[in-house]
C-alpha cells in the first residue's frame, strides 16, 4: 500500500483527455487557415502551415493507436509539449511572427505543464517557450496579404509585445504552479482523512462484533468451564486425563481473559454501539481514552449545559472531536479544559489547554493542512496541521462553526465549536 502511494505521487498525464484537447488544437488551426485562405483569399503559404499541422495529427494519432499506456509519463508529456510548442511557433513564424495575434496560444502548453507536471519540466518548457518568444520577434514572415500592408507598429508597442508574454507566461505559470501545490496537498490530505475514517468505521464494526461476541460467548464458555470442573473431580484419580482436563482448564481461562480484553463489559459496550448519546457523554467518552495513556488530567465544565439531548450517533462528529481534544492534549502541560454549553437553540463546545498557544506565524492559516512553524518548542510534535484540517473538516461538514484562536483567559490555544440545535440533532 505505501509503495502504491508513493508511487502514485508520480508526475503523469491522462492520455485520453489530452489527446482529446490536442485534437480541439488541431482542428482549430485547420479551420483558422483554411478560412484565411479559402474564403478571405488572403496570400500566404497555406500548404508549408497544412503540412506543420499535419505533423500534429501524426502524432496524436501515434499517441492514440500506437502509445498503449493509460498515462503518459513526464518524460513523454514533455515531448510531446514541446512538440506542441514547436509546431505552433513554426505556423506563428509563418505568418508574421509576434504581430499575429495567435502567438498568444504559445502560452498554453507551459501552462498546462504547469498544472500536471513537475517544477523541471515546467521551468524547461517556460525557459524554451520565452527563447521561442524572442526567436519571433525578430526573425519571421509577414503577416497573409493583404494584413501586412501598411502594418507598421510603433517601435514601442512592437517590442512591448513579447515583454507583455513573457511576463504573462512567468505570471501564469507561477499561478498555476501555486493553484496546483496547494490543491495537491489539500488533495492528499482529504486523501489521508478519508483513510483515517475508513479506518474508523472498520473499527467501529470491529468492536460491536468484539462486544457482541463478547456478550454471546459468555454463556456457553461458562458451561464449558462447569464441565471441565466436574469432570476434573469426577476423574481424578486418572492422571493421563486428569492432564488433558487441566489442559483445557486453563485454555477456557485464557479465552475469558481475550475476551475481557475486546470487551471488559460487554453488555456496556454493546448498548454505547447502539444507543445515542449526550454531547456530554461523547466528550467523557472520547476524553477516557487519553486519560488512558498519558498522565495530564481533563477538567470538565457542564453547568451551562442546561439542554443534553441525545444526538444522532455521528462516527464523523466523535472523530472530529477527538482530533481537536488530542490537539489540546498534546500541546498542553498539564491540564486540558473542557467547556459545554447548550439552550434550547445553540450547542456550544470549548476546549482549552494551558501550552503555549498557537505560534503567530501559524495563527492566520489555522484549519489549512500540513503547516510549518518556526516557533522552535512546537517543531517537533508533528501533526499541528493535519489534525486540526481533518477535525475542522469533518466538523464543519456536519453544520459546525468552529473558530480557532488563542486563549483570552489562560496562556494556551482555544477552540470554540457551536451548532445550532435544529441542524445537529437532525444530523
Amino acid at each position: 500500500m505505501n509503495n502504491f502511494f508513493e508511487t502514485s505521487k508520480y508526475f503523469t498525464l491522462k492520455k485520453s483527455t489530452y489527446v482529446f484537447l490536442r485534437w480541439i488544437g488541431i482542428i482549430g488551426q485547420l479551420i483558422s487557415i483554411s478560412l484565411v485562405y479559402f474564403v478571405l483569399e488572403f496570400e500566404f503559404n497555406y500548404f508549408a502551415c497544412f503540412s506543420i499541422i499535419f505533423i500534429g495529427i501524426l502524432s496524436n494519432l501515434y499517441l492514440e493507436l500506437i502509445y498503449k499506456k493509460v498515462q503518459i509519463s513526464e518524460q513523454s508529456s514533455f515531448v510531446f509539449l514541446m512538440i506542441d510548442t514547436i509546431q505552433l511557433s513554426t505556423l506563428v513564424y509563418l505568418t508574421g511572427g509576434i504581430t499575429n495575434p495567435f502567438i498568444i496560444f504559445l502560452l498554453i502548453p507551459s501552462v498546462f505543464s504547469a498544472a500536471n507536471l513537475g517544477f523541471r519540466i515546467n521551468l524547461s518548457i517556460v525557459v524554451i517557450t520565452s527563447i521561442i518568444i524572442v526567436f519571433l520577434t525578430f526573425n519571421y514572415q509577414p503577416l497573409p496579404s493583404p494584413l501586412n500592408y501598411d502594418n507598421n507598429l510603433n517601435q514601442y508597442v512592437y517590442f512591448a509585445i513579447p515583454m507583455a508574454l513573457i511576463i504573462a507566461l512567468v505570471f501564469l505559470n507561477y499561478f498555476a504552479l501555486s493553484f496546483v501545490k496547494d490543491s495537491r496537498i489539500r488533495k492528499e490530505a482529504l486523501n489521508r482523512m478519508e483513510e483515517v475514517m475508513a479506518k474508523e468505521h472498520e473499527l467501529l464494526s470491529l468492536g460491536g462484533q468484539a462486544a457482541a461476541a463478547a456478550h454471546s460467548l459468555g454463556t456457553p464458555l461458562s458451561t464449558i468451564k462447569l464441565i471441565s470442573q466436574e469432570l476434573s473431580k469426577q476423574l481424578k484419580n486418572d492422571k493421563e486425563i486428569s492432564k488433558d482436563i487441566e489442559l483445557l482448564s486453563s485454555q477456557i481461562q485464557r479465552c475469558e481473559e481475550i475476551l475481557k480484553k475486546l470487551s471488559i463489559n460487554p453488555s456496556e459496550e454493546v448498548e454505547f454501539i447502539d444507543d445515542d448519546l449526550s454531547m456530554r457523554d461523547y466528550l467523557s467518552d472520547i476524553t477516557k481514552s487519553f486519560e488512558e495513556v498519558g498522565d495530564r488530567k481533563f477538567v470538565f465544565n457542564f453547568d451551562q449545559d442546561s439542554d443534553p439531548k441525545k444526538i444522532s450517533k455521528s462516527i464523523e462528529i466523535v472523530y472530529g472531536l477527538k482530533n481537536f481534544i488530542g490537539n489540546a492534549y498534546k500541546f498542553s502541560k498539564d491540564t486540558v479544559f473542557i467547556n459545554l454549553k447548550s439552550d434550547s437553540r445553540m450547542t456550544e463546545i470549548t476546549i482549552e489547554d494551558d501550552g503555549n498557544g498557537y505560534p503567530k506565524d501559524v495563527l492566520p492559516k489555522i484549519g489549512e493542512p500540513y503547516l510549518k512553524t518556526s516557533n522552535v518548542e512546537n517543531k517537533d510534535k508533528a501533526g499541528l496541521g493535519l489534525g486540526i484540517f481533518i477535525g475542522k473538516t469533518l466538523l464543519e461538514k456536519n453544520f459546525a462553526k468552529i473558530i480557532c484562536r488563542n486563549s483570552k483567559t489562560r496562556p494556551g490555544a482555544e477552540v470554540l465549536i457551536k451548532w445550532k440545535n435544529r441542524e445537529l440533532f437532525n444530523i
